[in-house]
């Protein structure tokens, strides 16, 4: 399935992944409670997707690669990304230390921010991961250019724990310019990813992508970001979650940091200026309810597309 399907997240939840299987196949009976309009609809969009030719080549790219898949249950399983409900994975492909997953929520950090990043935010994002790293934190990130692989390096060099979320499958490391980097990540910390080996990078997968950023860690961090960046969402995604969000001030005339600026103006993530205030950062549940101005034709950063079922 593509991931962050609450439809399918929410039948799950209801009778169970194997009955689940069975109602996209045609057979068995949904729910009273599920509407037949909307449960016909679902399963003509799902069941084209139960190819049984498909899940075993996953399989064997799996074993080959040398990948374990972890589902809810398993003892690697990190029990912190059931807080996203209806919409948390049903599966994660990993190759690594699969320990950091099960290590208590507020060991991990996430950090992410601009691609194009300045100097003053890969400098910044340095000596944040280093100081965390110092400070046993597991950092994590997504593998992107810019702030997310300044925070890979920079745990790597400090002999720190560092956890790379890509958004296709394991065998094809996006970006590739950054594949060496992603390489060393998998071979000392951890690469995990929803997606099966052959999946390849989507927008929709990187949006998805930003909810396990978002859940997996006790504080994310925003370095640098524009105005409308990608990784607002991730901020956002944390903050639906009640975990508490910070973010690096940087020079006002810097477009890199209007994204950051907006965070703190609008009171959603705290400031920090080094890993001191990333382990002192604290979060109320009032503050987490904290939205996003909205601005007439500018789709709002914190708002997810409607589904049904």
């Amino acid at each position: 399935m593509e991931p962050d399907d609450a439809a399918t997240g929410r039948l799950i939840a209801a009778v169970g992944a194997v009955e689940t299987v069975r109602l996209a196949a045609g057979t068995g009976a949904f729910p009273k409670k599920v509407d037949a309009v909307e449960a016909g609809l679902w399963r003509n969009k799902v069941a084209p997707r139960l190819d049984a030719r498909m899940v075993k080549q996953a399989l064997v790219d799996t074993d080959r690669l040398g990948l374990r898949v972890v589902i809810p249950g398993d003892s690697d399983w990190p029990t912190a990304l059931n807080d996203l409900g209806e919409r948390a994975p049903t599966a994660l492909w990993v190759r690594g230390a699969a320990s950091f997953l099960t290590a208590p929520v507020g060991d991990r950090v996430t950090i992410t921010g601009a691609r194009a990043a300045t100097s003053y935010g890969e400098y910044v994002t340095t000596e944040l991961t280093s100081g965390l790293a110092d400070a046993e934190r597991i950092i994590v990130a997504g593998g992107s250019y810019g702030i997310d692989a300044a925070a890979h390096r920079a745990a790597l060099a400090a002999g720190g724990q560092t956890l790379a979320v890509m958004v296709g499958g394991l065998d094809r490391l996006y970006p590739s310019g950054n594949r060496e980097l992603l390489e060393r990540v998998g071979d000392v910390g951890l690469l995990a990813s929803e997606m099966a080996p052959g999946s390849a990078p989507t927008k929709w997968r990187f949006l998805a992508r930003n909810r396990i950023l978002g859940a997996l860690s006790g504080a994310t961090v925003i370095v640098e970001a524009g105005y409308r960046s990608g990784s607002l969402n991730v901020a956002a995604r944390a903050t639906e979650l009640g975990r508490p969000v910070g973010a690096v001030p940087g020079p006002v005339t810097s477009a890199a940091s209007a994204g950051t600026h907006r965070l703190l103006h609008e009171g959603i993530a705290a400031l920090v200026t080094g890993a001191a205030d990333v382990t002192a950062l604290r979060h109320s549940a009032d503050e987490g309810s904290h939205a996003f101005s909205r601005e007439p034709g500018v789709s709002h950063p914190m708002r997810r597309p409607s589904r049904s079922l």
